[in-house]
Protein backbone atom coordinates (compact mmCIF):
# COMPACT_ATOMS: atom_id res chain seq x y z
CA UNK A 1 0.00 0.00 0.00
CA UNK A 2 1.54 3.64 -0.79
CA UNK A 3 -0.16 6.87 -0.09
CA UNK A 4 1.85 9.62 -1.36
CA UNK A 5 0.45 13.84 -1.83
CA UNK A 6 2.26 15.81 -4.24
CA UNK A 7 1.98 19.38 -5.00
CA UNK A 8 0.54 19.74 -8.81
CA UNK A 9 2.31 22.74 -10.42
CA UNK A 10 0.36 24.68 -13.36
CA UNK A 11 0.51 28.10 -15.01
CA UNK A 12 -2.04 30.10 -13.03
CA UNK A 13 -1.69 33.29 -15.53
CA UNK A 14 0.08 34.21 -18.49
CA UNK A 15 3.49 35.47 -16.34
CA UNK A 16 3.48 33.35 -13.51
CA UNK A 17 3.67 29.65 -12.32
CA UNK A 18 2.73 28.81 -9.04
CA UNK A 19 1.80 25.91 -6.61
CA UNK A 20 -1.94 25.41 -6.96
CA UNK A 21 -3.68 22.67 -5.60
CA UNK A 22 -2.54 19.24 -4.01
CA UNK A 23 -3.47 15.91 -6.03
CA UNK A 24 -3.64 12.27 -4.39
CA UNK A 25 -1.48 9.58 -5.28
CA UNK A 26 -2.68 6.50 -4.01
CA UNK A 27 -2.07 3.38 -4.52
CA UNK A 28 -4.22 0.66 -2.80
CA UNK A 29 -4.91 -2.91 -2.79
CA UNK A 30 -8.56 -3.48 -3.03
CA UNK A 31 -10.77 -5.83 -4.47
CA UNK A 32 -12.48 -4.99 -7.54
CA UNK A 33 -16.35 -3.91 -8.01
CA UNK A 34 -18.39 -3.79 -10.65
CA UNK A 35 -18.40 -0.11 -11.54
CA UNK A 36 -21.75 1.85 -11.86
CA UNK A 37 -22.15 5.00 -13.77
CA UNK A 38 -23.50 7.27 -11.18
CA UNK A 39 -22.28 11.11 -10.26
CA UNK A 40 -20.30 11.69 -7.53
CA UNK A 41 -22.22 12.75 -4.36
CA UNK A 42 -21.40 15.72 -3.09
CA UNK A 43 -22.41 16.58 0.79
CA UNK A 44 -21.56 19.65 3.30
CA UNK A 45 -19.69 20.17 6.21
CA UNK A 46 -20.41 23.19 8.11
CA UNK A 47 -18.32 24.30 11.31
CA UNK A 48 -20.35 27.57 11.82
CA UNK A 49 -16.92 29.54 11.74
CA UNK A 50 -17.50 33.21 12.91
CA UNK A 51 -15.22 37.05 12.12
CA UNK A 52 -13.72 38.75 14.42
CA UNK A 53 -15.98 40.43 16.99
CA UNK A 54 -19.18 38.88 14.53
CA UNK A 55 -22.03 37.36 16.92
CA UNK A 56 -22.51 33.48 16.79
CA UNK A 57 -26.11 34.83 15.45
CA UNK A 58 -25.21 35.67 12.11
CA UNK A 59 -22.70 33.13 11.30
CA UNK A 60 -25.42 30.78 12.25
CA UNK A 61 -27.66 32.48 9.41
CA UNK A 62 -25.25 32.10 7.05
CA UNK A 63 -25.37 28.34 7.71
CA UNK A 64 -28.95 28.69 7.30
CA UNK A 65 -28.50 30.63 3.86
CA UNK A 66 -25.41 28.31 2.61
CA UNK A 67 -27.84 25.16 3.47
CA UNK A 68 -30.83 26.65 1.14
CA UNK A 69 -27.94 27.42 -1.71
CA UNK A 70 -27.02 23.39 -0.74
CA UNK A 71 -30.70 22.15 -1.40
CA UNK A 72 -30.85 24.25 -4.67
CA UNK A 73 -27.94 22.52 -5.97
CA UNK A 74 -28.73 19.07 -4.78
CA UNK A 75 -26.12 18.35 -2.14
CA UNK A 76 -27.00 15.07 -0.97
CA UNK A 77 -26.78 16.12 2.98
CA UNK A 78 -25.86 19.05 5.12
CA UNK A 79 -23.85 18.11 7.97
CA UNK A 80 -22.89 20.18 11.14
CA UNK A 81 -19.70 19.75 13.38
CA UNK A 82 -19.57 19.25 17.37
CA UNK A 83 -17.22 21.20 18.89
CA UNK A 84 -16.79 22.91 22.04
CA UNK A 85 -14.70 25.71 23.89
CA UNK A 86 -13.49 26.46 20.44
CA UNK A 87 -13.60 30.56 20.10
CA UNK A 88 -15.24 31.44 17.04
CA UNK A 89 -17.15 28.01 16.00
CA UNK A 90 -20.19 28.12 17.01
CA UNK A 91 -21.77 24.44 16.54
CA UNK A 92 -21.32 22.92 20.20
CA UNK A 93 -24.90 22.57 20.41
CA UNK A 94 -25.18 20.51 17.57
CA UNK A 95 -28.39 18.95 17.46
CA UNK A 96 -30.08 22.29 17.89
CA UNK A 97 -28.89 23.15 14.68
CA UNK A 98 -29.57 20.72 12.89
CA UNK A 99 -33.50 21.39 13.76
CA UNK A 100 -32.83 25.16 12.72
CA UNK A 101 -31.63 23.90 9.50
CA UNK A 102 -34.05 21.13 8.60
CA UNK A 103 -36.48 23.90 9.26
CA UNK A 104 -35.29 26.52 6.99
CA UNK A 105 -34.89 23.83 4.27
CA UNK A 106 -37.23 20.98 2.61
CA UNK A 107 -35.50 17.98 1.14
CA UNK A 108 -31.83 18.25 1.53
CA UNK A 109 -30.93 15.26 4.41
CA UNK A 110 -29.25 16.72 7.84
CA UNK A 111 -27.24 15.67 10.46
CA UNK A 112 -24.17 15.31 12.17
CA UNK A 113 -20.69 15.17 11.39
CA UNK A 114 -20.58 14.48 13.98
CA UNK A 115 -21.83 13.87 17.28
CA UNK A 116 -19.04 13.07 19.72
CA UNK A 117 -21.02 9.66 21.47
CA UNK A 118 -18.37 9.06 24.53
CA UNK A 119 -19.04 13.21 25.70
CA UNK A 120 -22.80 12.16 25.53
CA UNK A 121 -25.66 9.57 27.52
CA UNK A 122 -26.85 7.62 24.29
CA UNK A 123 -30.01 7.61 25.64
CA UNK A 124 -29.78 11.35 25.48
CA UNK A 125 -28.43 10.98 21.51
CA UNK A 126 -31.08 8.48 20.56
CA UNK A 127 -34.42 10.94 22.03
CA UNK A 128 -32.60 14.07 20.57
CA UNK A 129 -32.59 12.39 17.31
CA UNK A 130 -35.81 10.30 17.57
CA UNK A 131 -37.72 13.67 18.15
CA UNK A 132 -35.95 15.17 15.14
CA UNK A 133 -36.36 12.49 13.00
CA UNK A 134 -40.09 12.60 14.35
CA UNK A 135 -40.49 15.94 13.09
CA UNK A 136 -38.24 15.50 9.81
CA UNK A 137 -38.67 12.21 8.46
CA UNK A 138 -36.86 10.89 6.25
CA UNK A 139 -34.41 13.84 6.08
CA UNK A 140 -31.76 13.06 9.66
CA UNK A 141 -28.37 11.62 10.00
CA UNK A 142 -26.60 10.65 13.00
CA UNK A 143 -22.67 10.88 12.25
CA UNK A 144 -21.11 9.73 15.46
CA UNK A 145 -17.22 9.79 16.52
CA UNK A 146 -15.13 8.81 19.29
CA UNK A 147 -13.01 12.49 19.38
CA UNK A 148 -13.51 14.72 22.32
CA UNK A 149 -14.54 17.95 20.43
CA UNK A 150 -12.45 20.17 23.06
CA UNK A 151 -9.71 20.01 25.58
CA UNK A 152 -9.19 18.44 28.41
CA UNK A 153 -10.62 20.39 31.21
CA UNK A 154 -13.83 21.34 28.19
CA UNK A 155 -14.16 16.70 28.10
CA UNK A 156 -13.98 16.86 31.67
CA UNK A 157 -16.76 19.32 32.10
CA UNK A 158 -18.79 17.67 29.35
CA UNK A 159 -18.56 14.60 30.77
CA UNK A 160 -19.05 14.95 34.45
CA UNK A 161 -21.06 11.51 35.60
CA UNK A 162 -20.39 9.90 32.66
CA UNK A 163 -17.23 7.06 32.83
CA UNK A 164 -16.95 7.19 29.17
CA UNK A 165 -13.77 7.43 26.26
CA UNK A 166 -12.71 6.20 23.45
CA UNK A 167 -12.32 2.87 24.11
CA UNK A 168 -15.83 2.51 25.10
CA UNK A 169 -16.87 3.80 22.15
CA UNK A 170 -18.12 0.14 20.25
CA UNK A 171 -20.24 -0.32 23.31
CA UNK A 172 -21.67 3.26 23.28
CA UNK A 173 -22.59 2.85 19.15
CA UNK A 174 -24.44 -0.60 20.59
CA UNK A 175 -26.34 1.36 23.13
CA UNK A 176 -27.42 3.80 20.67
CA UNK A 177 -28.60 1.00 17.95
CA UNK A 178 -30.23 -0.48 20.41
CA UNK A 179 -32.14 2.82 21.31
CA UNK A 180 -33.34 3.34 17.97
CA UNK A 181 -34.02 0.44 16.72
CA UNK A 182 -36.87 -2.10 17.12
CA UNK A 183 -37.47 -3.43 20.59
CA UNK A 184 -35.34 -6.26 21.74
CA UNK A 185 -36.25 -9.08 24.22
CA UNK A 186 -36.16 -8.18 27.76
CA UNK A 187 -35.80 -4.08 27.16
CA UNK A 188 -36.20 -2.32 29.94
CA UNK A 189 -35.02 1.16 29.07
CA UNK A 190 -36.51 2.98 25.55
CA UNK A 191 -35.63 5.80 23.88
CA UNK A 192 -39.09 7.89 23.66
CA UNK A 193 -39.07 9.28 20.68
CA UNK A 194 -36.45 7.55 18.85
CA UNK A 195 -37.25 4.03 19.64
CA UNK A 196 -38.20 1.92 16.32
CA UNK A 197 -37.27 4.87 14.46
CA UNK A 198 -33.92 3.91 12.89
CA UNK A 199 -32.41 7.04 12.35
CA UNK A 200 -29.42 6.27 9.83
CA UNK A 201 -26.38 6.12 11.69
CA UNK A 202 -22.76 6.66 9.97
CA UNK A 203 -19.44 6.16 11.86
CA UNK A 204 -16.66 8.87 11.58
CA UNK A 205 -13.16 8.58 11.82
CA UNK A 206 -9.89 9.58 11.00
CA UNK A 207 -8.06 6.16 11.60
CA UNK A 208 -8.28 2.75 11.06
CA UNK A 209 -10.73 1.59 14.49
CA UNK A 210 -13.67 3.61 13.40
CA UNK A 211 -12.94 2.07 9.89
CA UNK A 212 -12.88 -0.97 10.87
CA UNK A 213 -15.97 -1.07 13.74
CA UNK A 214 -17.75 0.30 10.51
CA UNK A 215 -16.94 -2.59 8.47
CA UNK A 216 -17.91 -5.00 11.37
CA UNK A 217 -21.38 -3.40 11.84
CA UNK A 218 -22.26 -2.85 8.48
CA UNK A 219 -22.32 0.74 8.03
CA UNK A 220 -21.30 3.82 6.26
CA UNK A 221 -17.80 5.15 7.36
CA UNK A 222 -17.47 8.70 7.13
CA UNK A 223 -13.47 9.81 7.13
CA UNK A 224 -11.82 12.96 8.44
CA UNK A 225 -9.41 13.38 5.36
CA UNK A 226 -9.36 17.43 6.22
CA UNK A 227 -8.10 16.31 9.28
CA UNK A 228 -5.62 13.11 8.92
CA UNK A 229 -5.03 12.76 5.30
CA UNK A 230 -2.46 10.60 5.97
CA UNK A 231 -4.85 7.88 6.85
CA UNK A 232 -7.30 7.81 4.05
CA UNK A 233 -5.45 5.19 2.39
CA UNK A 234 -5.23 2.67 4.85
CA UNK A 235 -8.55 3.18 6.35
CA UNK A 236 -10.16 3.22 3.08
CA UNK A 237 -8.97 -0.06 2.22
CA UNK A 238 -9.51 -1.46 5.71
CA UNK A 239 -13.22 -0.14 5.60
CA UNK A 240 -13.68 -1.92 2.41
CA UNK A 241 -12.18 -5.22 2.95
CA UNK A 242 -13.62 -6.04 5.99
CA UNK A 243 -16.69 -5.10 5.12
CA UNK A 244 -19.98 -7.22 6.36
CA UNK A 245 -23.23 -6.81 4.75
CA UNK A 246 -25.83 -5.83 7.04
CA UNK A 247 -29.90 -5.13 6.91
CA UNK A 248 -28.28 -1.51 6.88
CA UNK A 249 -25.70 -1.70 3.89
CA UNK A 250 -25.48 -4.55 1.49
CA UNK A 251 -22.10 -2.74 0.50
CA UNK A 252 -19.48 -0.43 1.53
CA UNK A 253 -20.13 3.33 1.59
CA UNK A 254 -17.12 5.53 2.02
CA UNK A 255 -17.69 9.05 2.47
CA UNK A 256 -14.46 11.46 2.45
CA UNK A 257 -14.94 15.17 3.70
CA UNK A 258 -12.16 16.93 2.18
CA UNK A 259 -11.75 20.47 2.19
CA UNK A 260 -11.95 22.14 -1.40
CA UNK A 261 -12.06 26.08 -2.73
CA UNK A 262 -13.34 26.10 -6.04
CA UNK A 263 -13.00 29.76 -7.71
CA UNK A 264 -12.53 31.43 -11.68
CA UNK A 265 -8.61 30.90 -11.56
CA UNK A 266 -6.03 28.90 -9.89
CA UNK A 267 -4.49 32.02 -8.65
CA UNK A 268 -8.06 33.41 -7.04
CA UNK A 269 -8.84 29.87 -5.05
CA UNK A 270 -5.55 30.08 -3.86
CA UNK A 271 -6.01 33.61 -2.21
CA UNK A 272 -9.50 32.36 -0.82
CA UNK A 273 -7.16 29.44 0.79
CA UNK A 274 -5.10 31.44 2.92
CA UNK A 275 -8.37 32.06 5.09
CA UNK A 276 -8.22 28.66 5.94
CA UNK A 277 -4.66 28.50 6.43
CA UNK A 278 -4.64 31.66 9.11
CA UNK A 279 -7.77 29.87 10.88
CA UNK A 280 -5.13 26.20 11.51
CA UNK A 281 -2.41 28.59 12.20
CA UNK A 282 -3.97 30.26 14.68
CA UNK A 283 -5.39 26.82 16.31
CA UNK A 284 -2.08 25.70 16.21
CA UNK A 285 -1.40 29.01 18.46
CA UNK A 286 -4.12 28.60 20.58
CA UNK A 287 -5.77 31.44 19.65
CA UNK A 288 -9.42 31.74 18.63
CA UNK A 289 -10.22 30.49 15.58
CA UNK A 290 -12.12 33.12 13.30
CA UNK A 291 -12.33 33.58 10.05
CA UNK A 292 -10.03 36.26 8.56
CA UNK A 293 -9.55 38.14 5.39
CA UNK A 294 -7.68 36.38 2.98
CA UNK A 295 -3.89 37.90 1.99
CA UNK A 296 -1.23 37.61 -0.77
CA UNK A 297 1.03 35.70 0.83
CA UNK A 298 1.28 33.62 3.87
CA UNK A 299 5.19 34.42 4.34
CA UNK A 300 4.87 37.29 6.44
CA UNK A 301 2.29 35.40 8.88
CA UNK A 302 4.02 32.50 9.88
CA UNK A 303 8.00 30.92 10.63
CA UNK A 304 9.19 27.69 9.39
CA UNK A 305 7.49 25.14 11.58
CA UNK A 306 4.45 26.81 11.78
CA UNK A 307 4.14 26.82 7.90
CA UNK A 308 5.42 22.87 8.06
CA UNK A 309 2.59 22.25 10.36
CA UNK A 310 -0.35 23.94 8.30
CA UNK A 311 0.83 22.68 5.01
CA UNK A 312 1.15 18.96 6.59
CA UNK A 313 -2.50 18.93 7.41
CA UNK A 314 -3.55 20.60 4.43
CA UNK A 315 -1.70 18.93 2.05
CA UNK A 316 -4.42 16.84 0.58
CA UNK A 317 -6.97 19.66 0.15
CA UNK A 318 -8.37 20.73 -3.62
CA UNK A 319 -7.74 24.14 -4.38
CA UNK A 320 -8.08 26.10 -7.34
CA UNK A 321 -10.25 26.72 -10.84
CA UNK A 322 -12.59 24.11 -12.14
CA UNK A 323 -10.42 22.25 -13.90
CA UNK A 324 -7.98 22.00 -11.28
CA UNK A 325 -10.98 20.91 -8.57
CA UNK A 326 -12.44 18.06 -11.14
CA UNK A 327 -8.55 16.82 -11.80
CA UNK A 328 -8.74 16.67 -7.63
CA UNK A 329 -12.15 15.07 -7.49
CA UNK A 330 -11.34 12.43 -10.17
CA UNK A 331 -8.56 11.21 -8.78
CA UNK A 332 -10.22 11.26 -5.37
CA UNK A 333 -12.70 9.09 -6.42
CA UNK A 334 -10.62 6.62 -8.55
CA UNK A 335 -7.54 6.00 -5.47
CA UNK A 336 -9.15 6.16 -2.59
CA UNK A 337 -12.63 4.82 -4.29
CA UNK A 338 -14.75 7.20 -2.27
CA UNK A 339 -18.70 6.84 -2.89
CA UNK A 340 -19.48 10.31 -1.75
CA UNK A 341 -17.46 13.86 -0.65
CA UNK A 342 -18.43 15.93 1.91
CA UNK A 343 -17.45 19.09 1.15
CA UNK A 344 -15.51 21.49 3.87
CA UNK A 345 -15.24 24.79 2.27
CA UNK A 346 -14.44 28.32 4.99
CA UNK A 347 -13.55 31.63 2.73
CA UNK A 348 -13.84 35.09 4.29
CA UNK A 349 -16.45 36.36 1.95
CA UNK A 350 -19.88 34.35 2.19
CA UNK A 351 -20.43 34.58 -1.51
CA UNK A 352 -17.12 33.28 -2.46
CA UNK A 353 -17.99 29.93 -0.08
CA UNK A 354 -21.47 29.89 -1.88
CA UNK A 355 -19.73 30.27 -5.30
CA UNK A 356 -17.24 27.44 -4.33
CA UNK A 357 -20.02 25.24 -3.80
CA UNK A 358 -21.83 26.30 -6.91
CA UNK A 359 -18.89 25.13 -8.95
CA UNK A 360 -18.45 22.02 -6.77
CA UNK A 361 -22.01 21.10 -7.58
CA UNK A 362 -21.33 21.55 -11.59
CA UNK A 363 -18.02 19.86 -11.34
CA UNK A 364 -19.58 17.03 -9.49
CA UNK A 365 -21.94 16.19 -11.66
CA UNK A 366 -19.14 15.36 -14.57
CA UNK A 367 -17.24 13.42 -12.00
CA UNK A 368 -18.27 9.32 -11.79
CA UNK A 369 -18.28 7.40 -8.75
CA UNK A 370 -17.65 3.79 -8.72
CA UNK A 371 -19.36 2.69 -5.75
CA UNK A 372 -23.19 1.90 -5.33
CA UNK A 373 -25.66 4.50 -4.61
CA UNK A 374 -26.92 5.00 -0.90
CA UNK A 375 -30.18 6.32 0.34
CA UNK A 376 -29.46 7.20 4.07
Amino acid sequence: MKYRLEATRVTADADAEMVVSHSLDLTCKTTSLQATAQSLAVSVLDLVATRAGEAPGSAIARSVELARHAEQLEYKRYWVAEHHAIQRLACSATPLLIGHIAAATKTIRVGSGGVMLPNHAPLVVAEQFGTLEAIYTGRIDLGVGRAPGGDFQTVRALRRGLAQDGDQFPALVEELRTYLGPERPGQVVKAIPGHNSNVPITLLGSSGSSAQLAAALGLPFAFAAHLAPENLCAAAHLYRERFRPSQVLQKPHLLVAMQVIAAETDAAARRLFTTPQQRLLRAIRGEPVELLPPVDSMAPLWHDGERAAVENRMRAAIVGSDATVQAGLEKLASDARADEVIVVTETYEHSDRIDSYQRVAHIAAKVLATGDAYAG
